[in-house]
C-alpha cells in the first residue's frame, strides 16, 4: 500500500460457536480471546480496539487497512483461532468450532468509544436485555424467516 494513503475503516464483527453452544467459559475466555487477537493482528495494519462476548459468541472491534479483503480476514481469524484453541486449550478436548457465518458492520470514528464499550460489556448487555440488534446479527433480517 502506498504511504500517502489515509484511511479510517472501523469494523465490528460478531460470530458464534458451532450450534451456539455455550463453550466460552470464564476460565477459557482470556486464552481464547488472546488467540483471536493474535490471529486478527497477523495482518499488517490491523489494530484491535476491543474484544468481548458471552459463552456462545464473540465480538471484535478493529481498524483495518483499505487493502484488506474482509471475508478472507474473518475466515482466517475464525479458522486459525479455533485451531489454536483446540491445540493449546486441552480442556476443550479438540472439539471447539465456530459456526459458519458472521456479522460485520462498519462505523465511523465518532462511534468507536460506544462500540468498544458495548463489546467489552457483553455479559451485562445480554443479562439485562440491553443488546443492540444491529451489532448482534449474523444474518440479514429477511434471511431469518
Amino acid at each position: 500500500m502506498p504511504r500517502n494513503v489515509y484511511s479510517e475503516i472501523n469494523l465490528h464483527v460478531v460470530w458464534h460457536t458451532k450450534g451456539s453452544r455455550h463453550l466460552i467459559k470464564l476460565a477459557f475466555e482470556k486464552r481464547g480471546y488472546e488467540h483471536i487477537r493474535r490471529r486478527a493482528r497477523s495482518v499488517d495494519g490491523v489494530f484491535i480496539h476491543g474484544i468481548g462476548g458471552t459463552t456462545n459468541h464473540i465480538h471484535l472491534v478493529a481498524a483495518v487497512p483499505p487493502t484488506l479483503l474482509v471475508s478472507r480476514w474473518i475466515g482466517q481469524v475464525k479458522g486459525g483461532s479455533s485451531h489454536d484453541i483446540n491445540e493449546q486449550v486441552p480442556a476443550m478436548g479438540g472439539v471447539f468450532e465456530w459456526q459458519t457465518g458472521y456479522g460485520v458492520v462498519s462505523f465511523g470514528a465518532k462511534d468507536l468509544p460506544w462500540v468498544v464499550a458495548y463489546v467489552r460489556d457483553q455479559k451485562r448487555h445480554h443479562q439485562q436485555d440491553t443488546w443492540q440488534d444491529r451489532l448482534e446479527r449474523i444474518t440479514r433480517p429477511e434471511a431469518d424467516g
